[in-house]
């Protein structure tokens, strides 16, 4: 609760300024990292199904090879709720000199609920080389060499052994990407859209991916990234990515990195009749996770 002892200086007069409350707020830069969607439910799911395999030979006069759909793994996407409100006593209202203080109040709310959402949405990616906090479908962390298809096989949406951002890795990406198969074991389309790295790497970032030559060499190659528009969204800096050597490839497969929304922040006003106290707050009501890992790639460099 908020009350008059809470800072005492402002009952007074002749303070020039009142700071630290609030600051600049950062981009939503959650919204880069998921595709979002609405929800009008308590969770959602999403059931993998198969397709078929090669088509056989079929000898003359014999009979059709029949194959059949498998299902795979579910993802489960349970919204979980989160709250941040204040109370303020109605002789704090009332004796408070310094009205910016008071007005800041919702800002300062929902500055914390904006950092909540980048932590949130950050917390997926930084936790996705151990899956000590985040684990799919398969029971694999978010990047894993090991990732099992339905038919019990295995594909990896890592670069192993890890390896730091630069034009040659981006390139086994890429590569890796364009070799990708579906759980039958047939090739698949797929392609980068956008680099996520943390801010350490926003420089060497804009330098590969930029650079009409090869970068930091002597070569007359051409940068074959930046010539092929490899990665047609661009960088995208993540101030909350807590590991500065992890970088991400978000790919156009479906179902990859996804969002759920049940309840947008709804910021409520209301005063207490007992007390006369002032109360607000700021709910909502989402889930992040991911669904195809193929919709990922990564690298955990030294």
């Amino acid at each position: 609760m908020i009350s008059t002892g809470s800072h005492p200086a402002l009952l007074w007069p002749g303070i020039f300024a009142v700071w630290g409350q609030v600051y600049r707020q950062l981009p939503a830069q959650y919204e880069d990292l998921y595709n979002f969607r609405d929800s009008d439910k308590a969770y959602e799911k999403a059931v993998q199904v198969t397709g078929f395999g090669l088509a056989p030979v079929k000898p003359e006069g014999a009979t059709i090879t029949y194959d059949s759909e498998i299902q795979g793994l579910t993802t489960t996407y349970v919204h979980i709720a989160y709250a941040l409100g204040y109370i303020v006593t109605y002789e704090e209202l009332r004796d408070n000199l310094y009205q910016e203080v008071a007005t800041n109040r919702a800002t300062a709310n929902a500055y914390a609920v904006g950092q909540t959402l980048n932590v949130l949405g950050a917390a997926i990616y930084n936790d996705g080389f151990t899956g000590s906090a985040f684990l799919m479908a398969d029971g694999q962390p978010l990047l894993s060499a090991n990732h099992v298809t339905a038919l019990g096989g295995n594909f990896s949406n890592m670069l192993s052994p890890g390896v730091d951002l630069m034009e040659a890795s981006l390139e086994d990406a890429c590569v890796l990407l364009m070799g990708m198969q579906d759980d039958r074991g047939n090739r698949i389309s797929a392609k980068p859209l956008s680099l996520h790295i943390a801010p350490q790497e926003w420089f060497n970032a804009q330098r590969i991916l930029k650079s009409t030559l090869q970068s930091g060499t002597a070569n007359n190659d051409i940068n074959v990234l930046y010539q092929s528009n490899a990665f047609p969204q661009g960088v995208k800096m993540n101030q909350y990515f807590t590991n500065p050597h992890a970088w991400f490839i978000r790919t156009d497969i479906p179902n990859g990195m996804t969002a759920w929304w049940r309840d947008r922040p709804i910021f409520d006003q209301d005063n207490s009749f007992d007390t006369k106290s002032a109360l607000a707050s700021t709910y909502f009501r989402l889930s992040f996770g991911a669904t195809d890992p193929r919709g990922i790639i990564g690298s955990n460099g030294p």
